[in-house]
Formats: C-alpha cells, structure tokens, sequence
C-alpha cells in the first residue's frame, strides 16, 4: 500500500512505518502496527499536503491515524514553506504551538528557535520544557518564578494563561521575598522570610529597597547559625555603594529578631 513500509523491531516483531516526500523534505509519519494504519496515516498526511480547506484550525476532525504534531507541521510546510519538526505554526505576527490536548499558546516569533527544539509538556496545570536533562517552567523565561502565585505576582493582560508573548505577562513581584501589594494606596511592596511562618519585614514603596531588606534578613538568620537555605536576590540594575547605602539604612524588626531567636531556642 502506498506510504506503508514493512519493518522490524529488534524483538524480531514485524511492524509497519509510513513516510510522505514534500517539497525537498522526507518527513517519517511514524510506527503502526497494521499496513492498513500506516497507509491510511500516508493518505491523511497526502491530504494535508494537497487539500488547502484543510486548515490549521479544522485538522483534528479529518485525522485519525496522522500524530496530531505531524499533522500541524505539514499544514505549517504546506502554508509558510518551513517545516518544523515540533507542532508549531506560523502565524501573521506571532507564533502557536499546539498541544496534544488541542490547547494553542501563542509566543512572540522571537522564540520560534527555541521552541522548535524544545518540545512542550504539561503537568499540574502548569506547561514545562526539558532542557538538559531538567524540567523547566515554560513561564521562567519570561521572569516569572517558579514560587510565583498567579494573580498576586503575575498575570496576563487579556487573561489568557494560554497567551505567552512578552507584551501579554506582567510581573508584578520580580524578586524572592517580595510581594506586591497591588491593592494597597499608595502602592507598597512587602518582604517576608519564612521560619517556621511568614515574619513581614516591613512594607517598602520601592520593589528594589524590599529585595535588599530580605537579603538582609536572610543574612541576620545566616550569622544567626541557623542551617536553613535562603535564595537570595541578585540585583544587576543598581550600583554595589547604592545597594550598600540601602542595606545599611534598613532596620530589622524587633519582632523578627525575636522569631529567630526562638526559632533557635526550639532546636
């Protein structure tokens, strides 16, 4: 049958794979386990190629046997003239990668290389690329950290958590320890460190000056004895006797003082 090709797996077990030419590209469509499978996924893709009512948005009803990420990579060759081998498809200004589930996030075309090498998981609600050898969230490229809330630290502009381009995402907390108090007038920014609870710091009305006021209770808990790890924040966008002149002028409250030394106390 056309696009079937018998095959065998390293068990000895006879298997079937199928494969489509278009344009200068060779594009394999995959293992099934029957020539009638593996012809039906040649015929589907052949489809695809050839039949241009056949869009990126109605594809899924006229697959069965085609993988869904092949799918949109033919449609993406036969519409832009590139292929990629993740499901990605080009639109006019920015980009959408399709997941398996049928969900579409878009991104800015800016990060096309990166994600045509990197394919798209989902775990938790939440969307994770492998990179070297490790997990990361999708969002973290983008500034948002991986302890951030929704809502409180960041958001989306149109609301749309599927809509990942740069313009879309506002970071309201850029730093560990700090949190936006966007509903407070004027406008605040407060530090925390958690013991064996969340202990406020204080309430700052610069994000920066909130940063440096944790760091230096993570480092009052530090020369303190306490075993405990603390990420602190690395802050590139001031000059080193600035962040001095800050951390200096900050008081530690007395009521955070007493906490860690409690703390140490129930040891």
């Amino acid at each position: 049958m056309e696009g079937a090709y018998i095959a065998q797996k390293k068990n000895g077990e006879i298997y079937y794979r199928s494969s489509i030419n278009i344009r200068t590209h060779h594009i394999s469509l995959g293992g099934y386990d029957t020539e009638e499978e593996a012809h039906s996924a040649y015929m589907e893709a052949a489809r695809l190629r050839n039949d241009s009512s056949c869009t990126i948005d109605n594809f899924r009803a006229r697959t069965t046997f085609l993988p869904y990420d092949k799918a949109v990579s033919i449609i993406n060759l036969r519409d832009n003239g590139i292929y990629i081998p993740t499901p990605i498809y080009m639109r006019k200004d920015y980009l959408s990668y399709f997941l398996h589930d049928g969900r579409e996030l878009k991104f800015d075309t800016d990060d096309l290389f990166y994600y045509s090498g990197h394919r798209i998981l989902t775990r938790g609600g939440s969307f994770y690329v492998n990179d070297y050898g490790s997990q990361y969230r999708v969002l973290s490229r983008y500034g948002v950290k991986n302890y951030a809330v929704p809502g409180r630290d960041y958001a989306f502009a149109n609301g749309d958590r599927t809509d990942m381009r740069r313009a879309n995402i506002i970071i309201y907390s850029h730093y560990h320890g700090v949190i936006a108090l966007r509903e407070q007038k004027p406008f605040g920014f407060e530090a925390r460190i958690h013991l064996n609870g969340d202990f406020r710091i204080g309430i700052y009305n610069d994000e920066i000056e909130a940063a440096i006021a944790y760091n230096k209770a993570v480092d009052y808990v530090k020369n303190s004895l306490i075993k405990k790890t603390f990420p602190q924040n690395y802050i590139e966008s001031i000059r080193a006797s600035e962040y001095a002149q800050i951390y200096s002028r900050i008081i530690l409250p007395e009521h955070f003082r007493a906490a860690v030394e409690y703390f140490l106390k129930q040891r």
